[in-house]
């Protein structure tokens, strides 16, 4: 198997889904949805890691796309909270139909999601269902803590490292943990498959804080500075008002109670703070901790080198891509 193989047939799988017909009003920003795309990421790292431990790897494609599913769930359900305009380019469910519509949408989606997951071998099933249950729980729990922060005038790093461990990084754990369960690996393995998507997960989402301030809105797929003109407490703004002297946190504060801005403006103000505060440079540096410690993890999989380069190679183009 190669990441193109799993890659169609996660695609050819999701094209042909049935969600349901009527009413259409609830399936269409269903098939909306997942027809925008995005890059697979967390289906995929269930496939290969499946792969690692079987070539029966194809049987892991229903409780991927489960996983896929329940992760555009929650962004359907997370752009009405942050009045995203957009996703992947595209204008989100909520902004093209409404609040409502996004909502009952959303709530089919995780239905279906439970519906894919029972796919898996019936001996698996209810350890499979105990774990999704308990990281779907913990993507809600990263959600309330996220929202939490709006109304918090301090957010520490370390709150903040947690909140995003919750919010993203379990669900790649779990993703990357359900396909070594699939394919039947063992204790130690599926631990250090969880361990590793976890950690890498971290470091996914302090580089996407990062390409939402430094990216380009093409490759990015969202607005670019969104974290900047809604006060998102991002890794990155938590680096500056701690790095801040008091010229910096007197322009900061400015900013952060302005009721009415020009939001261009804004984003070029406090990207020139970031960068006065070296906050990219530090902000990599801890994103490539977290990927160390991931890609570490893989490295001790108790399978031959071969099995596992696929694996590594598609986590190493990941970390340095650019959207």
């Amino acid at each position: 198997m190669n990441v193109q193989q799993a890659l169609q047939s996660l695609n050819q799988t999701i094209a042909s889904l049935e969600y349901g017909q009527r009413p259409t009003e609830l399936y269409e920003p269903i098939r909306y949805m997942m027809a925008l795309g995005g890059k697979r990421l967390r289906p995929l790292l269930t496939l290969l890691s499946a792969g690692i431990f079987t070539e029966d790897w194809e049987k892991a494609i229903k409780p991927a796309i489960a996983v896929e599913v329940f992760h555009n769930f929650t962004l359907m359900h997370d752009d009405i909270m942050d009045k995203a305009p957009l996703r992947r380019n595209q204008p989100t469910v909520h902004t093209k139909w409404n609040d409502n519509v996004a909502i009952l949408s959303g709530d089919v989606m995780l239905v279906n999601a439970y519906q894919l997951l029972v796919d898996v071998d019936p001996r698996i099933l209810r350890h499979v269902l105990m774990r999704f249950n308990r990281v779907a729980a913990q993507v809600c729990e990263g959600q309330q803590l996220d929202m939490n922060f709006e109304a918090m005038d301090q957010v520490t790093e370390a709150q903040y490292l947690e909140m995003i461990e919750l919010k993203t990084a379990v669900l790649l754990g779990f993703s990357m943990e359900l396909g070594g369960l699939i394919a039947g690996a063992d204790e130690t393995d599926t631990r250090l498959l969880w361990n590793a998507g976890t950690h890498i997960g971290i470091g996914f989402q302090l580089k996407d804080d990062l390409l939402d301030v430094f990216g380009e809105q093409q490759k990015f797929g969202k607005q670019v500075g969104g974290d900047i003109i809604a006060n998102k407490k991002t890794f990155l703004l938590i680096e500056a008002m701690e790095k801040a002297g008091k010229p910096e946190r007197q322009q900061l504060d400015s900013w952060l109670t302005a009721k009415e801005f020009d939001k261009a403006e804004k984003v070029k103000a406090i990207t020139e703070i970031y960068n006065q505060l070296n906050v990219r440079q530090l902000t990599e540096a801890r994103m490539d901790e977290y990927f160390s410690v991931g890609l570490a993890s893989l490295q001790q999989l108790h399978v031959d080198a071969s099995r596992k380069a696929t694996l590594l190679q598609f986590v190493e183009q990941l970390i340095h891509r650019e959207s």
